[in-house]
């Protein structure tokens, strides 16, 4: 037994409230204890990578309590890289926040960070579908707080609109579950994936429909069309680092699908085939509404949250398959994908950092500060999410259309992918021009511009009397935050220079997931011991 995978969540549960009740005054101790938690996670993630990489899969049964009766973590390759590109992610994005001085805009940021990780990590290392539930809410309670970091009437608008719609998918996750307990007598996802492959085929009336909500309510998280009415106005109002960890958030609703889809229920089976028909088009449709979001949109934060729409459209077109080509294809692109999306709202964020009152409308106005290098770094974010080479999405979406080319759609699943990629060209390629080069050509008159529409940058809110909070207006650093986006995009250069043994790895992964025998053996028959 495996007793190291309850770092990833215990030590995020130990550093946030530590953070809340003993650092509160402090802000630069804040920023320390955080950092060094999130780099700790992220060393663990990478040792536990390291050990999951040989094909055994790992399990921690806690209190020794055998399963199913017992909370069971479990990991196996899929589990150990969402890991590892949540520790990458989250710190990367942290020192972002730390070095623009977003951190310092609102109460509590870096607690609601480490509760954040904690809920994601705990997601990815469930073995227990209502432990799934408990650690959804965790990270959703934590994002609520993040959302509206910073404060401002759009960005509560926005979160008020989150956090229903959120509360609704709880909601249905909760009946979901309820539905298959009351047919399985069991929510140990190994324990059902034995149970539901013994069941009568007459008998799976009430299990597919219990199959059907957590469908969707893996694909509300995960932003499917038509539940991803959330997203575009969330991500493009959320502080800008809290946009891009959000970046991993939809990859915990595609998790869900691979986990349950591939693990719970039989291959073949009528419940997989009904799943594969309804993700493919809806797929497909978020692919293309994405997009056109990203033609359409007037404004760069929406821009980003469109393209981070079409990402999620673009690989569940491979995950919709169920088989190994495509989920090999699905996992290099969900590492592609978290890591463009996080690295354009950052460049986002600096954008709007430096331009007039904090605007980020695509209209002409003066050139803004370091303006070369923040264009150099929007251009390849844009190459990235648009999927064009020399970066690591150009594979991606290659390995996709290889992964599809024996399907019964492969012409409109590749017709799809090429169009809306030009359509995401053009529609980025717009946007940075407006940015960076009509800048100079209309920037010498402030006075010729409307900003009559332009949003509001949030203000750092009041120091109450008995909440002292250190001053650090002069220690925010632009050159860490520069560094910080730069290194989500090398991120990318760095997975195409890798492209090999990535690839090997999540070929890897795919033919573990396919076959559910060795996780079940792990979680159900070694239990020499327990309780």
């Amino acid at each position: 037994m495996n007793h190291w995978l309850v770092a990833p969540v215990v030590l995020p549960a130990f550093v946030g409230p530590l953070i809340v009740l003993g650092m509160r005054h402090d802000l630069v101790l804040q920023r320390v204890a955080s950092v060094a938690a999130t780099a700790a996670q992220l060393a663990i993630a990478i040792w536990l990578m390291t050990q999951a990489a040989g094909g055994e899969v790992q399990v921690n049964r806690l209190g020794n309590w055998a399963a199913p009766f017992g909370i069971v973590l479990m990991l196996d390759r899929l589990a150990a890289l969402m890991l590892v590109l949540t520790g990458v992610l989250a710190l990367v994005v942290q020192l972002y926040a730390i070095g623009s001085g977003w951190d310092r805009k609102g109460w509590h940021f870096h607690a609601l960070w480490q509760f954040q990780l904690m809920g994601i990590n705990g997601a990815f290392l469930t073995g227990d579908a209502f432990n799934l539930f408990v650690f959804f809410e965790i990270l959703l309670i934590a994002s609520y707080g993040l959302m509206i970091h910073g404060g401002g009437e759009m960005r509560l608008r926005a979160g008020v609109q989150y956090i229903v719609y959120n509360l609704a998918g709880s909601s249905l996750f909760l009946a979901a579950l309820g539905t298959i307990y009351a047919v399985t007598g069991t929510l140990n996802m190994a324990d059902l994936s034995v149970r539901v492959a013994q069941m009568p085929a007459g008998d799976t009336a009430l299990l597919r429909v219990g199959a059907v909500l957590l469908m969707l309510v893996f694909a509300v998280k995960a932003a499917l069309v038509p539940l991803h009415f959330w997203l575009p106005s969330t991500y493009a109002r959320a502080p800008g680092p809290v946009a891009a960890l959000f970046a991993i958030m939809t990859k915990v609703g595609v998790y869900g699908i691979i986990r349950f889809f591939m693990l719970v229920f039989p291959a073949d089976s009528a419940i997989e085939r009904f799943a594969a028909d309804i993700l493919l088009p809806a797929a497909l449709i978020t692919l293309i509404v994405g997009q056109l979001g990203i033609l359409g949109s007037r404004h760069l934060g929406r821009i980003a949250a469109f393209a981070a729409l079409g990402s999620v459209g673009t690989l569940m077109i491979a995950i919709a398959q169920f088989r190994l080509p495509g989920l090999a294809a699905g996992i290099w692109y969900m590492i592609h994908s978290t890591l463009a999306a996080g690295a354009l709202f950052l460049v986002v964020d600096l954008i709007g950092s430096r331009r007039q009152g904090g605007s980020l409308w695509l209209r002409p106005m003066p050139p803004i500060a370091q303006g070369g290098i923040v264009a150099a770094l929007f251009f390849a974010a844009a190459i990235g999410i648009a999927g064009l080479p020399p970066l690591s999405g150009f594979p991606g979406k290659l390995a996709i259309l290889q992964a599809t080319r024996y399907s019964a759609d492969t012409l409109l699943i590749w017709t799809t992918i090429l169009v809306t990629t030009l359509l995401a060209i053009y529609g980025l390629s717009r946007a940075g021009s407006m940015v960076f080069w009509r800048a100079y050509e209309h920037g010498t008159d402030p006075a010729r511009l409307d900003h009559s529409h332009d949003a509001q940058r949030p203000l750092p809110p009041k120091v109450e009397p008995d909440e002292p909070v250190q001053d650090v207006a002069d220690a925010a650093s632009p050159a860490l935050a520069l560094t910080a986006a730069g290194a989500l995009v090398a991120g990318m250069v760095l997975l195409t220079v890798l492209a090999g043994p990535v690839m090997d790895y999540a070929q890897a992964t795919a033919r573990q997931l396919a076959d559910p025998m060795p996780y079940i053996e792990a979680v159900l028959v070694r239990q020499e011991g327990t309780k």
